[in-house]
């Protein structure tokens, strides 16, 4: 066994096995690996299913319903990708032994997503099942490293094996105990799986890599957003199959691929690894990216429901419907703008652009059937803005924002 990673790519062969030990957080031409790419893919299937559920919950009548087992099972899908990204970031050593870790991970997130429905309906039995797959695979990559570790960086992967093992017992806990149970359990199992980076790392943060982290959120937005589209043009084709006039649904899915392309503008403003580079422990902004990629998700819903009251196939009015769309949109908004970009504005025009065009989206919700439009104008409006600003401002161009 070699005393140092081998690295993968360019013509170079797989390495068999290979001590596992950090990587460098400096190191150059960090990227996303196509292993990583891979198994994000994968995670489309969970949230295609979360979306679709979200969907037929609000559509039905039901969104209280819905957009609380909405949230229950978009936690395990965002933070089971979250520890696999941040472990990568600072551990892959892409040799036979990680691979197949992440094929058990990836199985973890096909069972995952095949319990998502009965979720929904109360029953967590295969979710929890797919997300404890995902987690013991995990607690084997943190034990691996532990063992090509030596002093602080040793104790850190043993207290992150320790603290996950202790959670995912609560989470089995939980399954076998009443149904009722579930209800009081899971905020506390939730705040004691947030809370193992927060331990684990207090002495001794793992080198991860701030451009790779950067580059890896990124592009799992642009995996949510995608998802939205496909969400959204999935309804369209449905309506149009029954004939359906195309004046109801052109609006809605023009204004909702203006709103997904301004949350993709919005998002990718500001130059994220530039704050990495000067933050230690990051946690609030991974932590935030629950909201930013939950709303990001949710817009595609919002728009699918938007189309089915539209073509008179949802039990909900024009106004909930509107509301579906909007307010997804403004959180994202928000979120983004308390996340990230805030740390790259200058002057209170520039700070106030993101939350003024969150509550002009919100606005938008009462324009009856012309709500998604207008909602998507209030975006551009939100883009147009922030770029006039930009442009204005002369004193930190390599700083500035366009949303």
């Amino acid at each position: 066994m070699s005393d140092t990673p081998v690295r993968t790519g360019h013509g170079r062969h797989t390495a068999i096995l290979t001590r596992m030990v950090a990587r460098r957080r400096d190191e150059e031409h960090r990227a996303a690996t196509p292993l990583e790419l891979f198994f994000d893919l994968c995670f489309v299937v969970a949230v295609s299913q979360a979306g679709a559920r979200l969907v037929h919950a609000v559509a039905e009548g039901d969104p209280a319903h819905g957009v609380t087992g909405y949230l229950f099972v978009f936690f395990a899908i965002w933070w089971a990708w979250v520890n696999f990204t941040w472990f990568a970031s600072a551990y892959d050593c892409d040799d036979v032994p990680y691979r197949l870790a992440t094929l058990v991970q990836i199985a973890g997130v096909l069972v995952l997503a095949a319990g998502i429905p009965r979720a929904f309906d109360g029953d967590y039995t295969l979710a929890v099942a797919g997300y404890l797959i995902m987690r013991v695979a995990l607690t084997g990559q943190w034990l691996r490293a532990a063992r090509g570790e030596r002093g602080p960086a040793r104790r850190a992967a043993l207290q992150y094996a320790a603290g996950l093992m202790v959670v995912q017992a609560g989470w089995v806990v939980l399954l076998l105990l009443p149904d009722a149970a579930w209800w009081w359990g899971f905020v506390p199992l939730v705040v004691a799986d947030l809370a193992v980076p927060a331990v684990a790392e207090r002495t001794h943060p793992t080198p991860w890599h701030p451009h790779h982290i950067a580059e890896r959120y990124g592009l799992f937005t642009i995996i949510v957003l995608g998802e939205s589209i496909l969400a959204a043009s999935t309804a369209v084709r449905a309506a149009l199959d029954e004939h359906t006039a195309l004046g109801e649904l052109l609006p809605i899915a023009a204004g909702g691929l203006v709103i997904v392309f301004c949350a993709f503008w919005i998002y990718f403003a500001s130059p994220t690894h530039e704050y990495l580079a000067g933050v230690r422990r990051p946690l609030w902004w991974g932590y935030g990216h629950y909201v930013i990629f939950g709303s990001a998700a949710a817009i595609g819903a919002g728009i699918e429901v938007a189309v089915e009251q539209a073509t008179h196939h949802a039990h909900i009015s024009t106004l909930a419907a509107s509301f579906a769309v909007t307010a997804p949109t403004a959180l994202f908004m928000i979120t983004v703008w308390l996340v990230h970009t805030r740390h790259f504005k200058h002057g209170a025009a520039q700070h106030l652009v993101l939350p003024a065009g969150a509550v002009l989206v919100l606005a938008t919700t009462f324009a009856g059937r012309w709500a998604v439009p207008l909602a998507s104008l209030a975006a551009a409006l939100t883009v147009a803005t922030g770029l006039y600003l930009t442009t204005q401002n002369s004193r930190a161009p390599h700083h500035t924002t366009t949303g």
